[in-house]
């Protein structure tokens, strides 16, 4: 799948992702890509049934994975925005190492986020839902404490954690978790860092057309139990 249409910075590499189609850590490197308007191609698989060439060069046969001019092969999200980050221009990481070092923990923050909302759109009974749920709406508190910026999370300057958070933003919007999780009243910073990620064009092409339906399909079919809960 090519997406180079638009693209005014080049660099001297081939990059292709290697995608689920509704994978949220796949969704960071994207964004990332479609902010620096770097050109790319994009793989998916069927994690159910992954190709033989996948399991031969994925260590934790996961994904997102980073093949380099079809030779190099990147593993890990957080690792592959920062590479991605290094060879498109301007950084998306402070220059200060104390502020460096906070948004990379931030972004770790948002991973564990990430994971918790997995298993609640995931959940198979009441007690992994509820538990799942609330262990979220836990760590989100921690964040709205944290967020003393705007509009983004360094203040103006857009960054890899506002990246590495906005697919669990478009998620939570999807199945309409969003003023449950994070309601204006109770986590306001929260739902309006979550509100502007969601309005940038590099966020919103960085999914298909159909994604919603795509996200919603998934969960009813693996989950019946969170699709009852979510109305779906």
């Amino acid at each position: 799948m090519p997406c180079a249409a638009g693209v005014t910075h080049s660099v001297n590499m081939e990059l292709e992702l290697v995608s689920f189609k509704i994978c949220p850590f796949v969704q960071r490197a994207v964004i990332t890509l479609r902010h620096k308007q770097t050109a790319f191609s994009l793989t998916h698989i069927d994690l159910s049934d992954p190709p033989h060439w996948f399991k031969a060069i994925s260590p934790f046969g996961r994904v997102p994975l980073l093949k380099v001019n079809k030779q190099h092969v990147i593993f890990e999200s957080a690792v592959i925005g920062e590479f991605l980050d290094e060879i498109t221009g301007a950084s998306l990481l402070p220059d200060d190492p104390l502020l460096r070092a906070l948004n990379r923990g931030w972004i770790e923050f948002g991973t564990a986020c990430l994971l918790d909302l997995s298993a609640h759109l995931h959940a198979e009974d009441k007690q992994s839902f509820d538990s799942s749920r609330e262990a979220l709406k836990s760590k989100l508190h921690w964040l709205e404490a944290t967020l003393t910026r705007s509009p983004y999370f360094n203040g103006d300057t857009l960054s890899l954690v506002d990246f590495a958070w906005a697919p669990l933003f478009m998620r939570s919007e999807i199945v309409a978790l969003d003023d449950e999780l994070y309601c204006a009243r109770h986590l306001p910073r929260t739902a309006a860092w979550g509100r502007q990620l969601l309005e940038l064009p590099a966020v919103r092409d960085s999914v298909a057309a159909d994604f919603p339906d795509l996200l919603r399909d998934h969960i009813c079919a693996k989950a019946p139990y969170a699709a009852g809960q979510f109305g779906l």
